[in-house]
């Protein structure tokens, strides 16, 4: 599936349409492009702040929001480099705490592409340049680098020398890139380990955990595990950091869901076993009371999207997209949402996502789903959603757009929960047009 963007920038919008003819439309894993790119602009990326380096199948954005909460809490300037964005591009660049503008943006993807000539690179190649070259100017204590897709042959793989890197929840997903089975896409997400280098993971069955291990021999990176080399455990309303050095008593995170926890131990942790920046229990206390990361499990409070349902209802978003998140997801609702609320999922997912493995775990949940479209984007059609959620149990209908989603919801219900979900370009949509972009 390719990746795009549009702005309302003119000066950025050119440069994107040269991206777009440039490019060859499709995901292209591999070093070799940026590489050349890179080296054409000087190799910027041997000359960037302290990296951490973060992977994973899911939670790794909501990990690098903690850390980033966290270096900023303790005083320390930040780049960020994630992906994909929601409304505008600007947010894949955060430049030392803000996102990058548009007369900078378009500068960048001008430098880049005017070298590009004879490489073909894909969209996230020439975006990663210019993020790194952006880096490479902009005074910074630190970087974190979210990985787009694997590890081992993603673009951002051609940084170096880490000082910590780490993986989140692992799950299957991109299986056309990473393989079928889970190990192999373990062993993808390891490929982002280097020789020296702590590698921070959470604790995964067999099969996923040996993959890592032989990666991070064969590397010589240090594996550092969670349940061996430090551990995390809910007690009440606390959260209960331990390592062979230090014990830290955390709040809960104020990101919504259980999964929520280990993504942000997975942070505390890179942090603890790096040594190039000081960040103290209270910095690491107010980043997992403060995170914020958008589409994920967020409550949309204002705007007219909410203001559409009747009072008492509640309207949720989230982006994930395969069984794991689905999993996360309905357990979130499971425990929260009152059993004589009617519960209500408006749907839109890509067609190359596991629609069935996605609403599966909502199984007995007396769900409603409304399929709707994902503009611009080839996704599951309205008979195949319904398909699926009647195979669950669950009712479904359609619709346009979320926003006649939520209105017939509101016709048919005095209050309710309501789920937009499926898709991170889906929330995109979502958030633009309830007028509460990330910022």
């Amino acid at each position: 599936m390719a990746d795009f963007a549009i702005s309302a920038d003119p000066a950025v919008q050119a440069q994107l349409d040269r991206l777009a003819m440039l490019s060859p439309g499709a995901d292209v894993l591999g070093l070799e492009r940026t590489a050349t790119l890179l080296a054409r602009l000087g190799n910027p990326h041997r000359a960037l702040p302290p990296v951490f380096h973060v992977a994973g199948t899911n939670g790794k954005g909501s990990t690098c929001a903690f850390l980033r909460a966290a270096l900023e809490a303790a005083g320390h300037k930040v780049h960020v480099y994630t992906s994909p964005h929601l409304v505008r591009f600007n947010e894949r660049i955060r430049l030392a705490g803000r996102l990058i503008d548009d007369a900078l943006l378009a500068a960048l993807l001008e430098e880049v592409l005017s070298i590009a000539d004879g490489v073909s690179p894909s969209f996230f190649e020439v975006t990663t340049a210019a993020a790194f070259l952006a880096f490479s100017r902009v005074p910074a204590d630190a970087c974190i680098i979210e990985v787009g897709l694997g590890g081992r042959l993603d673009a951002t793989n051609v940084i170096e020398t880490p000082i910590v890197c780490g993986i989140a929840q692992l799950g299957l997903d991109h299986q056309q890139f990473l393989g079928d089975r889970i190990e192999q896409i373990a062993a993808e997400k390891a490929g982002i380990a280097k020789a020296g280098c702590p590698l921070l993971t959470l604790h995964y069955p067999d099969a996923e955990a040996e993959a890592i291990d032989r990666v991070a021999r064969e590397r010589g990176a240090v594996r550092l595990t969670r349940g061996e080399a430090w551990d995390v455990e809910v007690r009440g309303e606390r959260l209960h950091y331990r390592d062979p050095t230090h014990a830290i008593e955390l709040p809960l995170p104020r990101l919504p869901g259980a999964h929520q926890a280990g993504n942000a131990a997975l942070a505390v942790a890179m942090l603890r076993h790096q040594q190039r920046l000081a960040v103290p229990d209270a910095a690491l206390r107010t980043a997992i009371d403060s995170a914020e990361w958008p589409a994920r499990l967020q409550q949309l409070a204002t705007g007219p999207l909410p203001e559409m349902l009747l009072a008492g209802s509640a309207l949720w978003l989230d982006g994930g997209h395969n069984p794991a998140a689905g999993r996360a997801i309905a357990g979130f609702f499971r425990d929260r949402n009152a059993s004589d609320r009617p519960f209500h999922i408006v749907l839109g997912m890509l067609a190359n996502k596991d629609l069935s493995g996605f609403l599966e775990p909502f199984a007995g949940m007396d769900a409603h789903i409304w399929a709707v479209p994902v503009q611009g984007h080839a996704h599951h059609g309205a008979v195949a959603i319904a398909s699926a959620a009647t195979a669950f149990g669950m009712g479904a209908d359609s619709a346009d757009d979320p926003v006649q989603a939520l209105r017939r919801i509101a016709v048919a219900h005095a209050s309710a929960t309501v789920l937009i979900g499926g898709s991170l370009y889906l929330a995109g949509t979502v958030l633009e047009a309830n007028g509460t972009p990330p910022d």
